[in-house]
């Protein structure tokens, strides 16, 4: 279940998490621990908008 205090739009949810990514955390885990989200259910939301997690790029890439 997404925390409340992740934005429920895809383009701001997408902002958001690259922006935590990239400043606050080192691995996608750590984000997920953090907000107490399932990382499937932030994984397939945000691949029905087209995107998909990069390791490489430590980022949420368009598809």
């Amino acid at each position: 279940m997404f925390s409340p205090s992740l934005p429920k739009d895809p383009h701001l949810l997408l902002s958001m998490v690259n922006m935590k990514l990239r400043n606050e955390f080192e691995t996608l885990e750590d984000l997920i621990h953090h907000y107490h989200i399932d990382q499937n259910e932030l994984v397939n939301a945000m691949a029905l908008h087209g995107y998909h997690y990069d390791a490489n790029r430590h980022q949420f890439v368009s598809k």
